[in-house]
């Protein structure tokens, strides 16, 4: 489980095809302190294993098909930068919300708009997944625990305020209109859904 607090941005310095699906190395310092095999670390969101590592250079993790099409980390350079968070130890603090790091779909930025010191970041919603999100609501994209600042249901669209410190720590700073993130939606909601679908069924 993650919180959705990213803790630094690593590099893809690598990739490598293989018949199964995509291996990549990135490139850290904090996220790659103290690493063992097997380690879960969310990557812009996506859950991934820890297969080898340098320690405080970088780590390896495989990208299976379903994972290749379900996300755009496939679709990455060697160069461009990714989200890292560590999975939260038992005895950690509770910064964010529950992130599974369970990919939901793939949003796509609309608009960007500068307000005095903040940043204000709205996203198409993919069909379907409007229905998860709520106004003042918790949200994850790309690995981030944000809050839902408004609701466009009509169209399909969230729009999250972001403060200078997301901005400047996170890839937010390099999405541009019409670039992807991953969505993942509030787990909660979900499991809301289901009682009430199996109560009235």
């Amino acid at each position: 489980m993650f919180t959705g607090i990213v803790e630094e941005t690593g590099k893809i310095v690598a990739r490598e095809h293989t018949d199964d699906g995509l291996r990549l190395r990135i490139g850290a310092d904090e996220v790659a302190t103290g690493l063992e095999h097997g380690q879960s670390i969310s990557v812009s969101g996506a859950c991934l294993t820890v297969e080898e590592f340098r320690e405080r250079e970088w780590f390896e993790v495989f990208l299976a098909t379903e994972t290749v099409e379900r996300t755009y980390l496939g679709d990455l350079a060697t160069g461009e930068t990714v989200n890292l968070e560590r999975a939260m130890p038992a005895d950690g603090r509770f910064d964010g919300h529950v992130v599974q790091g369970h990919v939901d779909a793939v949003a796509t930025v609309t608009d960007i708009e500068s307000v005095e010191e903040d940043w204000f970041f709205e996203f198409d919603l993919p069909a379907a997944f409007d229905r998860y999100v709520v106004e003042k609501g918790s949200i994850t994209l790309d690995g981030i625990s944000l809050t839902v600042a408004d609701l466009d249901e009509e169209r399909g669209r969230v729009t999250v305020a972001i403060i200078p410190t997301t901005y400047d720590l996170t890839t937010l700073a390099e999405k541009e209109p019409g670039d992807p993130v991953h969505l993942e939606v509030d787990v909660l909601a979900k499991y809301v859904e289901r009682l009430l679908e199996a109560r009235f069924d």
